[in-house]
């Protein structure tokens, strides 16, 4: 297939531009917090309503679950080049999204919500909560503004490696 050729065809290749990049960001924020405030910092693990043996198992299995997003979404991604059925303005706006969303689920849920962890202990939260969750909301924002303004783009003819 050399890229879309119908309506339907440039709807399918955006949704899917997005969905494989949201993969991605999903991925990346969940190992931008897996490395900065759970290993860096050590603010936090992923579970901390246990031992110490479950939280470092804890920030195991997320570890492997943002290496499995992060990697399908690439190999995704990599499908859509190949075919030239890549919508590039979807596809940032899909990172955008899925960070953002990564950002703020586990602000909301994982920390209020469920209350696996939080931000950081010892210290008044709502600063902390209030970065956070905004933070997430500000790339939810950016990936919003981006959908939004790309909604005319079809899928760009992007040249395939070797080509």
């Amino acid at each position: 297939m050399d890229g879309p050729t119908s309506v339907g065809d440039a709807r399918s290749a955006r949704r899917a531009s997005m969905l494989a990049t949201a993969l991605i960001g999903v991925g990346v924020m969940a190992a931008v917090d897996e490395i900065v405030f759970h290993q860096l910092l050590a603010w936090h693990h992923f579970y901390d309503r246990s031992t110490g043996d479950v939280a470092l198992l804890s920030d195991g299995l997320l570890h492997a679950a943002e290496l499995v997003l992060v990697v399908g979404g690439f190999f995704w991604f990599a499908d859509l080049r190949r075919r030239r059925a890549l919508a590039p303005r979807f596809a940032w706006a899909g990172a955008f999204l899925g960070a953002g969303g990564f950002q703020l689920f586990d602000g909301l849920v994982n920390h209020k919500v469920l209350g696996l962890h939080e931000v950081r202990y010892g210290v008044d939260l709502v600063p902390y909560d209030l970065a956070w969750n905004g933070a997430g909301l500000v790339l939810l924002a950016v990936g919003l503004v981006l959908a939004v303004r790309s909604r005319g783009e079809g899928a760009a003819p992007v040249a395939a490696p070797g080509a």
